[in-house]
């Protein structure tokens, strides 16, 4: 089960790093999915993420305080938009689009809400 988890966590990573070049596909994310991966498998990968230089602060303010940064929020709020501008523009059926803005608006919800860590008092 162990390596099950380590290729799982290396999977989102490397999803997460494709991400870093992709507009519309969300880093952060796979990267928080990368660290719960490696937190049931391998404490010497999970350091490694939890410590990198870039994608460290944002799993730790997420595990330590369930907080989103304020430009994290921004750049979520905006590919959900920028996604569903895009259903629009296909001309994706009203169902479907109602389906996807219901989803979005919970989402969207759901990371206004985080609090953004431990410089707001949270």
């Amino acid at each position: 089960m162990r390596l099950i988890w380590i290729v799982l966590g290396l999977s989102a990573v490397a999803l997460g790093l494709v991400g870093v070049m992709l507009p519309l596909l969300p880093t952060t994310p796979f990267m928080l999915l990368a660290a719960a991966c490696f937190a049931k498998s391998s404490p010497r990968l999970h350091d490694w993420l939890l410590n990198h230089r870039v994608f460290g602060r944002s799993n730790r303010d997420c595990r330590d305080y369930r907080a989103i940064s304020p430009k994290a929020k921004r750049m979520a709020i905006t590919a959900m938009a920028a996604a569903f501008g895009l259903s629009v523009v296909l001309g994706l059926g009203w169902k479907v689009l109602a389906v996807q803005a219901a989803v979005l608006a919970v989402m969207g919800s759901w990371i206004w809400t985080r609090s953004y860590g431990p410089q707001d008092g949270s």
